[in-house]
């Protein structure tokens, strides 16, 4: 398996629903947030001055649009003040134009996920309007992260 790129989302209070615990909604929100993490910052090296993420090498007016998304959820997400959810990614599948970015959810460092998520990006160039064949650059710096896909329980 290639590498796993972690990040801390700070949790908020209007995640949560009555029940006290974080709304299903929400759990995305926060994936979603830690998947634009991961294609911006995750690390690279010898990457050009400047150039940060996954998607650096990206051609300028390309962008990625999500196609799909699935997620389950492992374990209730109960708000604790101060204490960020754990997000841990990678990428588990490269196609033409389009990728897989795979997560985990955690409350706690050492607990399982909370929830387990699989998000389709498509490359989208606005000019040509249609999908953007993933260059070897980019497809390159993706597989520095590929690995297995999440196990869902379906």
């Amino acid at each position: 398996m290639g590498e796993t790129f972690t990040t801390e989302i700070q949790a908020r209070y209007r995640d949560i629903n009555l029940a006290g615990h974080v709304d299903n909604v929400e759990a995305v929100r926060v994936l979603d947030e830690a998947r634009y993490e991961f294609l911006r910052f995750a690390p690279l090296p010898g990457l050009p001055a400047g150039g940060t993420g996954l998607l650096h090498a990206v051609d300028e007016g390309v962008s990625e649009l999500v196609a799909s998304q699935s997620i389950e959820y492992h374990g209730e997400m109960r708000f604790v003040p101060y204490q960020p959810f754990l997000a841990s990614l990678w990428v588990s599948r490269i196609g033409r134009s389009s990728f897989t970015v795979a997560a985990e959810l955690r409350v706690e460092a050492d607990g399982g996920p909370a929830a387990v998520w699989e998000c389709v990006n498509v490359l989208w160039d606005h000019a040509a309007q249609s999908a953007w064949p993933l260059s070897d650059g980019v497809r390159a710096d993706l597989e520095r992260y590929l690995g297995e896909p999440v196990r869902f329980r379906r």
